[in-house]
């Protein structure tokens, strides 16, 4: 169990979403994740919105999905705001600000946001908000979801704020990876114009490979906590639902990771 007072201040953070990642479909593809599952297998989480929008606030709020389980011990929270009342585990980081991104940031982390989908293109007002969250945030065209090397872009663009960082400062890296949002179908040959579970597998294939680099450049800054989950899921089909922003198992359910490099 990870102590969060003993990390903030002294490990660099990563927080990684995997946008509408399923968890079967991160299970059928644990094998191949030899960067996200380096260390351990994909744990079953609850969401805590059907998309996007709703998720990341509620993730910048120090709410991260939550145990599919019934087992209170499990359900110790990593961040949680100060003064509400409520009992805390003595393992979880406690801020006093009005979001997670804020707290740290008072915390002497450098906060920074590389956008992908289209809540984080600060294109208009409403997808300004959540980049507005950070200190810093960018975002490209070939950061977004129309880019089969998507992630490579964000990669690539990390890597060059982490060449020019100062070591001795502590970072906060917030990554919305957006290859595995549809369109994923382009990931599969044979032309398909469909998004399907196999075109997920095979997008999630693909992120898992550019991973690696990143992890690296952040290996030789330090300690680095790794938080890499999905914000939710995607139906393709199930009882006759489509996509998400509903009600369903496929969309609530979600893998979650948390490792140190």
């Amino acid at each position: 169990m990870i102590d969060m007072n003993q990390i903030v201040g002294s490990h660099d953070i990563v927080m990684i979403t995997l946008d509408t990642l399923r968890y079967d479909v991160a299970k059928l593809e644990e094998s191949n994740c030899r960067n996200l599952c380096a260390d351990g297998p994909w744990e079953k989480r609850h969401t805590p919105g059907s998309f996007t929008y709703a998720a990341h606030h509620a993730f910048f709020g120090g709410f991260l999905p939550t145990p599919a389980n019934t087992d209170k011990a499990s359900h110790m929270r990593l961040f949680h705001t100060k003064n509400t009342g409520l009992k805390t585990h003595p393992h979880t980081w406690q801020f006093d600000a009005p979001d997670l991104v804020s707290g740290l940031a008072e915390e002497g982390y450098r906060t920074i946001c590389i956008g992908g989908v289209i809540f984080f293109t600060k294109k208009n007002k409403l997808a300004k908000v959540l980049p507005g969250y950070f200190q810093e945030s960018y975002w490209r065209m070939n950061f977004g979801v129309t880019n089969p090397r998507s992630t490579e872009h964000q990669v690539n663009h990390a890597l060059k704020l982490l060449k020019q960082a100062d070591p001795n400062e502590r970072l906060f890296l917030f990554l919305n990876v957006s290859a595995i949002h549809g369109p994923n179908h382009y990931f599969l040959p044979g032309g398909s114009r469909k998004d399907s579970i196999e075109s997920q597998r095979a997008a999630l294939r693909y992120v898992d490979s550019q991973l690696g680099t990143l992890f690296d450049a952040l290996r030789s800054r330090g300690k680095t906590l790794c938080l890499a989950f999905s914000d939710h899921g995607t139906a393709y089909g199930e009882d006759g639902f489509d996509g998400h922003r509903l009600a369903h198992e496929v969309v609530w359910n979600v893998p979650y990771r948390e490792f140190i490099l």
